[in-house]
C-alpha cells in the first residue's frame, strides 16, 4: 500500500515552496490573511531569513505563521519561561507558532485527603 501524498488545498509541498507568498496567502483562511495583509515586522522578516539558513533558530514571536519554506526546520519557540523545541510539519502549514508551544501546565490532581508529607 503507497503512502498517500499530502496535499494543502489541493497543492502539494513543492507546489507551494515555489508558489509565491501572495499566492499562498490567498490559500489561508481570513485571520491569517488578516495578518499578512497588515504587513510583516521587521521582526517577523528577520525570523524567516535566519529559519531559511539555519536550523534551530530560538525566538519570542509565537505570532508568526508557518509557511511553506519552513517545512522540515526546527524552532525554539519561547512559551514564558523556557524555549520548547517544535518541528514544522506538513500538517502545520498556516497556523501560528504559538498553537504548539503551550504556556500552561497540566492541573494534575490527587485524590481526596492525600498529602505528600513524609512519615516520622
Amino acid at each position: 500500500m503507497a503512502l498517500k501524498e499530502f496535499k494543502f488545498k489541493s497543492y502539494t509541498i513543492d507546489q507551494l515552496k515555489e508558489m509565491g507568498t501572495a499566492e499562498f496567502v490567498a490559500l489561508l483562511p481570513s485571520r491569517q490573511q488578516r495578518s499578512f495583509k497588515r504587513g510583516f515586522s521587521d521582526e517577523k522578516q528577520k525570523l524567516v531569513k535566519k529559519i531559511e539558513k539555519k536550523n534551530n533558530v530560538k525566538t519570542h514571536l509565537r505570532d508568526m505563521i508557518i509557511l511553506p519554506t519552513m517545512i522540515g526546520k526546527t524552532v525554539q519557540i519561547h512559551t514564558g519561561k523556557d524555549f520548547q523545541a517544535i518541528t514544522f510539519t506538513n500538517e502545520m502549514l498556516g497556523h501560528y507558532f504559538g498553537e504548539y508551544a503551550l504556556t500552561r501546565k497540566r492541573a494534575v490532581h490527587t485524590n481526596i485527603g492525600v498529602t505528600n508529607k513524609p512519615k516520622k
